[in-house]
């Protein structure tokens, strides 16, 4: 069968490179044509089993309504290009991950000419924009949910869906990165010896000016009282140093690692995430960390708390429907706020032991590695009817 898959930024390629794996072993005549990267091109590669990439997402991520403006020509136009190219191929299905903004434009592109349109991971529609809801409900022939927690949000709204299990826990236990010792990792990434907190400024630009100047901040001020430590930033392989640089200056005590968020994560004492995909990896991973989420606007706290549908910002924390880790967002954002915070989970134990405990019944409740591979079974018994 013909597989059209399109995801949109770092996330969805990574479960799209494993949901590829799981449609080339379950279907030997599997031909693969999609939008994505390099781990979904590797995969690809590995099989030469369909026409192969159409085009990098790392091209066109946008975030926020200014780049979607400024951008929205070039949008269109690769709205557009999908939009002919699925045509032009005509596949068996057209499988949509995540990135609702550009994806929900393709599938209702799709139902209106006749294919059949899967979603996996479904946008999330539980958090904010719920009016979404409406077109996977016109648009989608199917939606498979990777949270334990949208079962009842997507029954009480009708939709119906399949659960089969978190990805990422497959993308995390098949990672090198969870096997590589501390020292076969400093030596491969050049970084020295010393202790260190890992900062996840997110992969857009604007996440990154965003936070970058208080991520600067709280690591003077750490360096201070701690001149032996470090602060790790684990920067997405879209990015480049000039993303980083003009923030950094001169600090030695700032290092940037590209495409190694798993490796930089694991052997960090602490992270410091700025939310999304990333905080429910490092709970997986096992770092002690805090989220810290500060978007352009200067809306504060205690407004934007109001207008978020959910009771936390975080995944891990959504799952235990508890806090896990603290959550800081907009003028809660502070270097003092996150210094103390950051102080905590390197020095307390049993602050840190506590955390190991909830990240464990996260881990519980997700359930065990497969999740890639049940959802490809299940995409291929639903089109073979």
């Amino acid at each position: 069968m013909k597989y059209y898959i399109v995801a949109g930024e770092a996330s969805g390629e990574l479960h799209g490179s494993n949901l590829m794996k799981g449609l080339y072993a379950e279907d030997p005549q599997a031909h693969v044509r999609f939008w994505g990267g390099p781990l979904m091109d590797a995969v690809f590669h590995q099989h030469e089993s369909g026409e192969g990439l159409v085009a990098d997402y790392r091209e066109g991520a946008v975030m926020g309504i200014l780049q979607v403006l400024r951008q929205g020509r070039a949008l269109l136009e690769r709205v557009k290009r999908c939009q002919e190219d699925i045509q032009a191929w005509k596949p068996d299905v057209v499988i949509l991950i995540d990135y609702p903004g550009f994806n929900l434009k393709i599938a209702e592109f799709a139902h209106g000419a006749g294919y059949k349109v899967y979603y996996y991971i479904a946008p999330k529609v539980w958090a904010s924009r719920e009016s979404r809801i409406n077109k996977i409900k016109a648009w989608v022939d199917k939606l498979f949910i990777v949270f334990p927690f949208e079962k009842a949000y997507f029954d009480k709204h009708g939709v119906p869906y399949e659960y089969a299990g978190n990805p990422l826990v497959d993308a995390i236990s098949a990672s090198p990165a969870l096997s590589e010792s501390r020292e076969d990792f400093l030596s491969r990434t050049g970084l020295p010896d010393q202790p260190w907190a890992a900062l996840l400024a997110g992969s857009r630009s604007m996440e990154i000016k965003s936070m970058m100047p208080v991520y600067m901040k709280l690591a003077d001020a750490w360096h201070a009282a701690h001149p032996s430590h470090l602060f790790v930033i684990a920067a997405a392989p879209s990015r480049s140093m000039a993303d980083y640089a003009p923030f950094i200056g001169p600090r030695e005590y700032v290092k940037v690692v590209f495409g190694e968020t798993y490796g930089a994560l694991r052997h960090a004492r602490a992270a410091v995430i700025n939310s999304g995909t990333a905080s429910l990896e490092a709970a997986l991973i096992g770092t002690p960390q805090m989220v810290a989420y500060r978007m352009a606007s200067l809306v504060p706290a205690s407004v934007a708390r109001k207008f978020i549908k959910v009771k936390y910002i975080s995944l891990g924390n959504l799952i235990l429907d508890r806090l896990a880790f603290r959550e800081f967002i907009q003028n809660e954002v502070s270097a003092p706020a996150l210094y103390e915070e950051l102080s905590r989970l390197f020095l307390d134990e049993d602050y840190r032991q506590g955390m190991q405990a909830d990240y464990a019944q996260i881990r519980q409740i997700l359930g065990g590695t497969g999740a890639s591979a049940a959802v490809a079974r299940a995409i291929i018994r639903s089109l073979r009817g």
